[in-house]
Order: structure tokens, then sequence, then C-alpha cells
């Protein structure tokens, strides 16, 4: 019989000998109110009871109680019973989530929106010196490098920062943070201290070979030069010696632009305030260029802003960009260079309206040796080195380079410097 008819029945048993005493002696509505009250009664110690089981905690199995109340016990154990289950398997996923971090060798560390630990891995206290017994402590109170500290109230996560382990300087950390869910941040700490050393490593090797060649090639370039002086022009070698004298001058300017890039990458940052407009007027009217493209520079300036920085990387970088809009667009048509401030700083703007670059292309055109796969009449020279060199000038300068560009209608190139870089 279900529990719900058991009660229906009580109630029925109960009614019916009053009805039936009613008729006999009267008295009617005082037999309903005591049964009612009696039912009343009756659930409400059964309520009380229930109170005080849940005020226990739910222990203890009360399914043996009789009528609906068994059938409430009932399901309630279920729902306790699955509950359990549930967390049993999240307390094993919670444990496999923890040893399998603590296998990583990479630090991991979860940061509340106050930068108050709430868990690390293993690998923390080998690279950052935390330990279990940090959770709770505010990260910068426990790593105090100055540019740590800055990223971290930075809040802007985009790029990663370098820095020494605070327990080992010999170790080399890569710190990235993502944030996720309500305020949690995750930390992450990379030790890429051979990545680094064999980055140095290959560096090295390109600036030492570099150099080492430049010996021999001076030596070449300059018999052949005096060989071009002493031919009359009716030689049969004589285009010979023209074109061993472009690919020996190819290779000068290859070499120049490796060391270039190997400095780089390698020396201290120069920090004074470079006139850039003024350095823009000397860049028009550079005498090494040839008079028919120096004709078709169109130099705009509206801003007077001052920068800080290299003013030998920054004429580096722009004269490359300049000499790649005269490169890649039609000799009748111009090139327009501005100079120009707005609400994020100032930028240095080259326009052409040359062949343009394929969409796809964009992305890797600031590699080494990249070329663009883009269909021509003649064959361009050049090292392929301009826009690393472009690339790794404007991130000493804390710099953006913004490329747009359209097929068979131009391109733009922008160097975005920020407001913190005026002087």
């Amino acid at each position: 019989m279900q529990r719900w008819q058991r009660e229906i029945n009580i109630t029925i048993g109960l009614v019916t000998p009053a009805l039936v005493t009613a008729y006999f002696v009267g008295h009617l509505s005082t037999l309903l109110l005591a049964i009612t009250s009696f039912l009343l009664i009756r659930q409400t110690l059964a309520i009380n009871e229930f109170e005080k089981w849940l005020n226990r905690g739910g222990f203890g199995d009360m399914r043996h109680q009789k009528g609906i109340w068994g059938d409430i016990y009932y399901h309630l154990w279920k729902l306790k019973k699955t509950e359990k289950k549930r967390k049993k398997k999240l307390s094993r996923m919670v444990e496999q989530f923890r040893s399998s971090t603590d296998a990583l060798p990479d630090a991991a560390v979860v940061m509340n929106r106050y930068g108050e630990i709430e868990w690390s891995n293993r690998a923390c206290h080998k690279v950052l010196g935390l330990k279990k017994s940090d959770k709770g402590q505010r990260v910068p109170n426990l790593i105090r490098n100055p540019a740590f500290v800055q990223f971290l109230r930075s809040s802007d996560y985009s790029q990663k920062i370098t820095i020494p382990s605070p327990v080992n300087e010999n170790l080399t950390l890569q710190i990235s943070i993502v944030p996720y869910g309500e305020g949690l941040r995750l930390l992450l700490a990379q030790d890429i201290t051979q990545l680094k050393s064999v980055e140095r490593m290959r560096t090295d090797f390109v600036a030492n070979v570099s150099h080492e060649l430049r010996t021999p090639l001076t030596v070449l370039k300059g018999y052949l030069e005096t060989l071009l002086e002493m031919d009359d022009g009716n030689s049969s070698y004589s285009r010979s010696f023209q074109n061993m004298a472009e690919q020996t001058e190819r290779m000068h300017l290859l070499i120049d632009d490796l060391l270039l890039l190997a400095r780089l990458e390698t020396k201290q940052r120069n920090s004074e305030c470079v006139n850039a407009p003024e350095l823009l007027q000397q860049l028009c009217h550079d005498t090494r260029l040839p008079i028919k493209d120096a004709g078709r520079i169109q130099l705009s300036i509206a801003s007077d802003c001052k920068v800080q920085g290299d003013e030998q990387e920054l004429h580096s970088a722009f004269s490359n960009l300049v000499s790649n809009a005269l490169k890649y667009s039609p000799a009748d048509k111009p090139v327009n260079i501005s100079w120009q401030q707005d609400q994020q700083g100032v930028y240095f703007e080259v326009e052409d309206f040359g062949e343009g670059i394929p969409g796809a292309e964009i992305p890797r055109i600031t590699e080494r040796f990249y070329r663009a796969d883009v269909k021509r009449n003649h064959k361009i020279h050049g090292t392929g080195l301009g826009l690393a060199i472009v690339k790794h000038v404007l991130a000493r300068h804390d710099a953006k380079l913004e490329i747009h560009s359209q097929v068979g209608k131009g391109s733009r190139f922008r160097c975005h410097f920020p407001a913190s870089r005026i002087c």
C-alpha cells in the first residue's frame, strides 16, 4: 500500500466512527475538531522530529518511519547517497588534478582578486620559493621583483615577462598570468634557462660568423673594385666582374643586417630624448637616396613630440620602412611619411601605393628572411631582414608595429609609441 494511501486511510478510519457516533449522539463539530487536532499534533511532532534530524546533519537512517514521512526520509536518503557518490568522484578528480599539476615542471599558483595564494603546486617551492604554508599570503609580499610586481598590478596579461628566479639567480623564469572565474588568476612560471642559453649561443654564433666574414669579404670587394676600375668595359669579363661586385655588395649588406640584429638582441638599451621630427627630415633628405626616389617622398609632421629611446636604432627602423616603401611601389607613385600624435601616444607612419601584401602573409613578414609570395614583373633584391630589424627596434622602445595592406592598392606601416615614451 502506498504511504499516501495509508495517511488517507487513517483519516477515513477516524472520521467514519466519528460520523457514526455523531449520528446517534450528535456533537459532530466537536468530534471533527478533536480528530483535526489529533492529526495536526501528530504532524507537528513528525515535523519537529524531522527538524531535529536535519539539525544533526541528517545522520541516522530514518527510513523506518511510517506514513508519508517514511517516503520523505527515503528520498532524502537517496539524495544524500547520490551526493556522497558525487562528492567522492569530485574528490578523486581534485586529487588527480593535484597529482598531475604537482608532476608538472612549471610552477602554478592560483590567486584570488587580492593576489592571495589559494593553491600552489610542488614546483613553486623549487623555482619561486613558495611553500604550502604560504596559502593566504599575498604573492607580491613573497616575490618582490619590481618588474613582476608591476606586471601583477597592471592587469594587462596579454604579454609575458622574464625575471630571474627569487630563490636561484641562475634560473630564468617566464611568467604568464591567466585570469579565470570570478576574480581568480592562474600564475604560471616556466623555467626557460636552457632556452635562453641556446638563444644566446645562436646570437653569439651569428654575430661571430658575421664578424669573421666581413674581413675576407672586404678584401674581395676591394679587389673587385680594382678590377672594375682597370676594366675598360670591352673585356669579356666585364659582365662577370659587375655581377660579382653586385653580389658582394648584397652579401655585405646582409652581414651588416645580421650584426645589427645581434646587437639589438644583446646590447643594453640606450635612453635619450630623440627629436623624431628632425630625424625624419634628415631621413627624407638623405643624400644616399636616388634622386628619383627622394622626389617621391611626401613628409607630413603634425606633432613636435620627441620620444625616449636610441636615435641610431630608430633611424635604422624608420629607414628600413621608407626603403621598403620605395622599393615595392612604382617609381611614379608617392610614398607618404607622417609623424602624428593621438590619445595613445605618437606614431610614425609610412604609406605606399604599391603591390600590397596578401592578408595571410602579414603575420609572417617580420620573420627573418621571410619574403611575401607576390607575383612581380621583376625581381627585387633584399636581405629579408629589414622588417625583423624594425620589429626588434620597436620592441626595445615599447612600441608596436601595425600593418594594413591590400593587394594591388598598397600598404601602410605604423610604428605606435606609447605616451610613456614621449619626452
